[in-house]
């Protein structure tokens, strides 16, 4: 009985280290990340991490580690374009919205549909630079093309990063410190389940993670 409870196969072993080892990622993506501009790079390895974390393949700091160092150039021009267009669209929208008058309004609402297609590709990017191999202008249309083949799935991620975004501007300090300790872990280990579905239909083959171009366009 007791080989039982304590043997490293039980389901609840097995929940305690996947969540442990998703807290690990967690340190690691907020070490990593600390002088921002790797931001990009932290978040493609932990996406990377948390979707072979899913199968149980290989170690977590060894595949995060692996991930961080091959997509670092990549990944961190990603992300200052994405940093550089997301200010300048939020610092059009806030302008634009203490205007009055009709014409500022439309000009408004067209930064608003320009932000439509900046988040949708911003939810799949790191996740599409973790997995394959593309240059940064393929990584960026090949993650907005599957955002909207996939809306399905791209709608409860979506609302899954907003929920997150939310309640740690809106609420107390204690789900800030959740959320830096553990949540973002929790919350990249579920849109990687998102994510690995989604990709399975695009792998060649098993060694070669290479997008296969026919099927997504």
């Amino acid at each position: 009985m007791f080989s039982r409870i304590f043997n490293y196969d039980n389901p609840v072993f097995r929940a305690i280290n996947k969540i442990g080892s998703i807290w690990v990622l967690n340190i690691l993506w907020v070490l990593c990340s600390i002088p921002i501009v790797t931001m990009g790079a932290s978040t493609t390895a932990l996406l990377y991490s948390c979707m072979k974390l899913q199968k149980d393949e290989g170690y977590p700091t060894k595949n995060f580690f692996k991930s961080f160092r091959e997509n670092f150039g990549q990944a961190t021009g990603i992300f200052l374009l994405y940093a550089v267009v997301g200010a300048l669209l939020m610092g059009d929208l806030i302008y634009w919205n203490q205007m009055d008058g009709s014409n500022m309004k439309i000009v408004w609402a067209v930064t608003i549909a320009l932000l439509i297609p900046y988040v949708l590709s911003l939810l799949y990017v790191f996740a599409v630079q973790s997995k394959f191999v593309n240059t940064v202008k393929r990584t960026i249309h090949y993650s907005f093309i599957l955002s909207i083949k996939h809306f399905k799935y791209t709608f409860p991620m979506f609302v899954i990063v907003a929920f997150m975004v939310y309640i740690n501007v809106m609420t107390v300090l204690v789900v800030n410190y959740f959320t830096i300790g553990i949540g973002i872990g929790i919350t990249a280990y579920i849109l990687s389940l998102y994510y690995a579905k989604i990709f399975e239909n695009y792998i060649k083959t098993e060694d070669t993670e290479e997008i296969e171009t026919e099927n997504l366009i």
